[in-house]
């Protein structure tokens, strides 16, 4: 028997107006209909059947049916046979023409009246499909745009955080430690900030917020400075004191094109929104270079540098100043030198001449007794390769020999028994190192592990990091803990974990 449903022009004008009204797909819609027409036909025919309903997209007429599956008989399926949704080949020619085993055969059913217990069911399951729906929609949408600026309206202040009315589509959240120092919203206040985060909720995605993160100053430039959203003015590193100061490197590739002036703007005008957005942040425009020392000397703006000495190796850099210069190259509480080196990722020490001279002497009183006790010479030969540019005993060891035979007073012989002491000196450090962790109960390949310096490496063994699995499943905080925030920021704990991570799993950035 079959059954004639009549077309629905005005089902398919709902169903666009909500899909539109949602902004989801009207797909969804579509679906979430049939299951609750489905839904109302089990109540009226029984639960026990395999009812789909099935809605014409092109003039919405609802069809109902009953699905069978073709078996050949019912011990051929035992115990998992179903006489309400399971039918034998001679049963099955009722429906179909000719049926065979494994076909799905329908029995059209009339469309069930929509009375008012019918209707609230409908409109239950089509509720809550179609929120679900849009919650993901709202979800994918904020999640591709993670490291946006979005702008909303405060809606409501708890404990200090704030909730962030976005443009009616979803709500920010901005921890109190996310504020800048300083500012105070209202509710009803408009208020930009940088999506840090998107994780899914029953409520809806949850937006986290932040107006301290130095890319929330990166995209705040993007927006103001032409140059910069179009790629000629390019943003080499930002750092922040949230609210107090900042600095901004900048760069381009045009020599005619004045980047920090760009920036600026005539008389400020460029600078001054975000200024004024940051809540009047000291901003601090820089040249970038790629030439480390230059940098440097760039990101301790205000201060004028006399003499800077770099140390490639440690990425640490000892920069002099006068004497009337040292306290704004430090900066007050230390802000200045802790910017320019996150601006520049250089750890950097500030000091006078007379403080450099005293470090000189020190650093050579150091090394000449490094090479006395480790390659056992006297006074006047350490000092000598001190001053012929060597600075570690590795730089003996594994230089050619023959810079060594050409120094004054040297000769072959004593040249190879130079560097021979260097190697047998490095050996017996490194066995001293390894029987020193094996001691602890340390794997190996943490020991091994040279992205971190090897007193660190031992003071993991000492909280209890015994391999390289250990650390690269331990969390940023959780590092951090363990060495003390004086041995690793929170910045170089998760590159520290990241590339234990990658040489223990496999596992890269891009991957996690």
């Amino acid at each position: 028997m079959s059954f004639v449903s009549m077309p629905r022009q005005d089902l398919l004008l709902a169903i666009d107006s909500l899909a539109q009204e949602k902004q989801i797909d009207r797909e969804i819609v579509f679906e979430s209909l049939e299951i609750a027409v489905a839904k109302i036909a089990k109540h009226k025919y029984g639960e026990e059947f395999n009812i789909v309903a099935d809605i014409d997209r092109k003039n919405g007429a609802i069809h109902v049916k009953r699905l069978f599956t073709v078996i050949e008989s019912p011990e051929s399926v035992g115990e998992e046979y179903d006489a309400n949704t399971m039918l034998t080949v001679a049963q099955a020619k009722k429906y179909a023409k000719n049926p065979v085993v494994g076909d799905v055969v329908e029995d059209a059913l009339p469309e069930p009246e929509f009375g008012r217990m019918a209707f609230q069911t409908a409109k239950q399951i089509m509720t809550t499909r179609v929120r679900d729906a849009e919650k993901g929609r709202q979800f994918e949408e904020f999640k591709d745009n993670i490291g946006d600026i979005v702008s909303g309206i405060v809606k409501r202040i708890e404990f200090g955080s704030v909730y962030v009315d976005i443009n009616g589509k979803a709500e920010g959240y901005i921890k109190g430690t996310e504020l800048i120092p300083g500012e105070r919203l209202n509710v009803g206040d408009r208020v930009r900030a940088l999506i840090m985060d998107v994780a899914r909720s029953n409520t809806g995605p949850q937006i986290f917020l932040t107006r301290t993160h130095p890319m929330f100053m990166e995209k705040l430039f993007i927006q103001e400075v032409p140059e910069i959203y179009e790629g000629v003015i390019k943003i080499k590193s930002v750092a922040r004191a949230p609210g107090s100061h900042a600095k901004i490197a900048v760069e381009t590739a045009d020599p005619s094109i004045d980047a920090v002036g760009m920036t600026v703007g005539i008389k400020g005008t460029r600078i001054q929104p975000v200024i004024n957005e940051c809540h009047g942040e000291k901003i601090d425009v820089i040249l970038y270079s790629e030439d480390p020392a230059v940098f440097i000397v760039n990101a301790m703006q205000p201060a004028k540098v006399a003499k800077i000495i770099v140390d490639e190796d440690t990425r640490s850099a000892a920069v002099v100043v006068n004497e009337d210069q040292q306290s704004l190259a430090i900066g007050r509480r230390g802000q200045n030198v802790r910017l320019a080196s996150q601006l520049t990722g250089w750890n950097i020490d500030v000091m006078n001449e007379t403080e450099e001279q005293e470090r000189r002497a020190k650093e050579f009183k150091e090394k000449t007794e490094l090479f006395i006790g480790g390659l056992d010479v006297d006074e006047m030969i350490a000092q000598l390769l001190i001053t012929e540019g060597f600075r570690t005993i590795e730089e003996i060891a594994f230089v050619d020999v023959s810079e060594l035979e050409s120094i004054e007073g040297f000769n072959p012989e004593l040249a190879a028994e130079l560097q021979k002491r260097a190697k047998d000196y490095l050996e017996k450090i490194e066995s001293d190192y390894m029987d020193a962790g094996h001691k602890l109960g340390m794997s190996d390949d943490l020991l091994k592990f040279d992205f971190i310096k090897r007193p660190t490496i031992m003071k993991l063994g000492e909280g209890g990091i015994k391999s390289l699995e250990d650390l690269a499943d331990l969390a940023t905080d959780e590092l951090v803990e363990i060495l003390g925030e004086d041995t690793m920021s929170s910045r170089l704990a998760g590159r520290v974990i990241m590339k234990a991570r990658e040489l223990a799993y496999g596992i890269t950035k891009d991957n996690e």
